[in-house]
């Protein structure tokens, strides 16, 4: 009972001393701890308010608002200033014009170098004056030795002729071939040091030679002129590419070589030459320091070396998918027109060249479903017109109608496929060539009128509508001048009518969906 007493009346004392604070040790420390808490949460208190009382006076900007904001200052001429690590960074408007592009490359843009005989001289140049514009085009024709004086319609119509320098340091020890060659072979090197300005391609080629320049233009738009490009073509000779190169651009046929190529060429050429006195020609010499330079060819199709004798109507008629650039050895090949001289026939070929270029010698192939014929078109140049029915793939081979360049090769000799002219008699083709072409004055068309060509047929005993019947063949084709801007395919035609002795045909873009499907 004592000690219970006792224990009572301490804890009691201890209960004073707390309520009281006398027995407290860190009574200052304590009272600060308090103080300091009591005056965070006033502040807190005070600041939440005044953060809930600001929000209800602020405006949300929607946010199509800020995306619309940030276009105008892309957008603005101004410059855009950012700050960032305390550095100032200015940033160009977008809006700002770019530089612009450079003009499109025309026949101004190009020099020819054309390689000539002075012995040739009086009979080639007539095939210069059929494609050569003197005041549209700029080039040169290259001469061993001067000539006699031009006369005045030559000065016209010529371009100026200038003598290739001395070639007798350089060694020549090919047996079958001329040291003429190594002369050739420096002709774009010589045009280059003319100094002439704004010149983007050096265009090669012989004085047999026959450019279609619109085509020509076309050709090289595709290519950026001022990168290394050598572009030409092969010989139609699967011998002839063996026995020279796949490599090479064949110089009859005409080549282009881009400035910055010239300019290193000419650096390097003279050098060139002199490591292979072996070769037999110029086009080959070319080749040779092209590969030391490591630019390769680049093969378009519509560039002709015509490495053929005989006649070139099966190669004509069936041209590839691809613009007409030059034609070559005209002086070894017939006439492309019958019944007219080698420079007739050409100019004759100038007259649906001017009124669509792009679309020369492209051939269209259609049926006759009534009289079961397959019809041919060579625009502006003839058409065929076969009993029965032949497919597309075997209408787009070329017939051989020409003899290889090495005449006791066969047709297994050239580097491309060929197909027989006839495989039966009642299949040889019925030709019309075509003798004029105009632009209808309503319908700004072009109408090429094709006649028939009238050669003994062979015998035919088929039952069916005869072809010979026919004395014309009236084409209609809207001009296409930018048929080289989309991707390659040929035409269509559509047999429109047959009226007594003509056949009316029409030849344009295929529609959507249009086959030359076998009947």
């Amino acid at each position: 009972m004592k000690s219970n007493n006792h224990k009572d009346s301490s804890e009691k004392l201890m209960l004073d001393r707390i309520l009281t604070g006398s027995g407290s040790s860190n009574r200052p420390g304590s009272k600060l701890m308090v103080l300091l808490l009591l005056l965070v949460s006033a502040t807190y208190v005070v600041y939440t308010l005044q953060l809930i009382s600001n929000s209800r006076a602020c405006h949300v900007e929607p946010f199509s608002a800020v995306v619309r904001r940030l276009n105008d200052i892309v957008n603005s001429s101004q410059p855009l200033i950012l700050l960032q690590s305390n550095q100032t960074a200015v940033i160009e408007s977008h809006s700002s014009a770019p530089p612009p592009p450079p003009p499109e490359t025309q026949l101004r843009h190009m020099v020819f170098g054309i390689a000539a005989s002075a012995k040739l001289w009086k009979q080639r140049k007539e095939y210069i004056k059929i494609w050569y514009k003197p005041d549209k085009m700029r080039g040169y024709v290259w001469l061993e030795k001067p000539v006699k004086r031009l006369d005045e319609d030559d000065e016209t119509n010529l371009p100026p002729v200038r003598i290739s320098a001395d070639t007798s340091k350089f060694p020549y020890k090919n047996k079958k071939g001329h040291r003429s060659a190594i002369r050739i072979s420096r002709i774009v090197t010589e045009t280059l040091k003319l100094g002439l300005e704004d010149v983007r391609w050096f265009v090669m080629g012989d004085d047999d030679t026959v450019f279609v320049a619109e085509n020509l233009i076309r050709v090289l738009r595709k290519y950026d002129h001022n990168q290394m490009y050598y572009i030409g073509s092969l010989s139609e000779s699967h011998l002839q590419n063996i026995y020279f190169s796949y490599g090479m651009a064949y110089g009859g046929g005409g080549f282009a070589v881009s400035y910055p190529l010239a300019v290193a060429l000419s650096k390097m050429q003279d050098r060139c030459i002199k490591r292979y006195p072996a070769l037999y020609g110029s086009d080959d010499r070319m080749q040779a320091c092209m590969a030391e330079l490591g630019v390769p060819l680049t093969k378009e199709l519509g560039f002709h070396q015509y490495d053929v004798y005989g006649n070139l109507f099966g190669l004509l008629a069936a041209h590839p998918v691809a613009p007409l650039v030059t034609l070559h050895h005209l002086d070894v090949v017939e006439p492309i027109f019958p019944n007219m001289t080698r420079v007739d026939a050409l100019k004759r070929l100038q007259e649906p060249a001017m009124l669509d270029s792009a679309g020369l010698m492209q051939q269209s192939i259609c049926y006759d479903k009534r009289r079961k014929w397959t019809v041919s078109v060579s625009w502006g140049y003839a058409v065929q017109i076969f009993r029965g029915v032949f497919s597309a793939r075997e209408m787009e081979m070329p017939s051989r109608t020409f003899l290889n360049w090495y005449r006791r090769a066969d047709y297994t000799a050239y580097a491309f496929n060929t197909r027989p002219v006839s495989r039966h008699p009642c299949q040889k083709p019925f030709v019309f060539y075509m003798s004029t072409t105009g632009v209808h004055p309503i319908t700004n068309m072009t109408v090429s009128r094709y006649e028939s060509h009238r050669v003994a047929q062979p015998e035919c005993r088929w039952k069916m509508a005869n072809p010979g019947d026919l004395r014309t063949v009236i084409v209609y084709k809207k001009p296409d001048p930018h048929l080289w801007d989309r991707s390659p395919r040929r035409n269509c035609c559509r047999v429109k009518s047959k009226k007594n002795s003509t056949l009316e045909i029409s030849v344009a873009v295929c529609k959507e969906g249009e086959v030359v499907e076998v009947m």
